[in-house]
């Protein structure tokens, strides 16, 4: 192997089984996963070949089902993180619209994700959300994820060693 680079489960799914939009079983596969409910989204082979690929790494078929349902909805891998690419100078996604998307649980939130993607061009660094989206909903990996987030939109570096503010007051609905 002469090839040192380490190679990302996520995204180098969506490139063979998603991206090349000229395909028509990468649009296909991608305009299924789009439709599917959860129990038909697991039905698609391609869904499991990343769950093996993923393995531990991946905490149920909830996760699972919302990573490729909103993989499906992206165009083009991007260097910029999703959120960053929501916020700028003008936002292009309404700060007020960002803080749902935040707040926003399980189909609501895969719901406000995918309804959003139109507004960035269906472009974002798919490593980086993919991770994120693994880890959205897990006790307080899920508010570091948000607080990154949040900071992305803002256009503001985190401050090293940031961790969610203390959670007393939970995110709600």
């Amino acid at each position: 192997m002469t090839e040192a680079k380490q190679t990302d489960p996520i995204l180098d799914w969506w490139r063979v089984n998603i991206r090349n939009r000229d395909s028509g079983r990468a649009r296909a596969l991608a305009a299924r996963l789009r439709r599917a409910g959860p129990i038909d989204a697991l039905a698609e082979p391609e869904v499991h070949q990343l769950a093996r690929r993923l393995g531990r790494g991946i905490g149920g078929a909830h996760q699972l089902v919302r990573l490729v349902q909103v993989l499906a909805e992206i165009r083009e891998d991007d260097p910029q993180r999703l959120a960053r690419r929501f916020g700028g100078d003008p936002a292009t996604l309404s700060p007020l619209r960002f803080q749902r998307l935040l707040r926003a649980r399980d189909d609501e939130f895969v719901s406000a994700v995918r309804r959003a993607m139109p507004v960035v061009d269906r472009r974002c660094n798919v490593r980086a959300l993919g991770q994120d989206l693994l880890g959205w909903d897990a006790p307080q990996v899920g508010d570091r994820i948000r607080t990154h987030w949040c900071f992305d939109y803002f256009g503001t570096e985190a401050p090293t060693g940031t961790a969610a503010p203390n959670t007393t007051s939970k995110l709600e609905v």
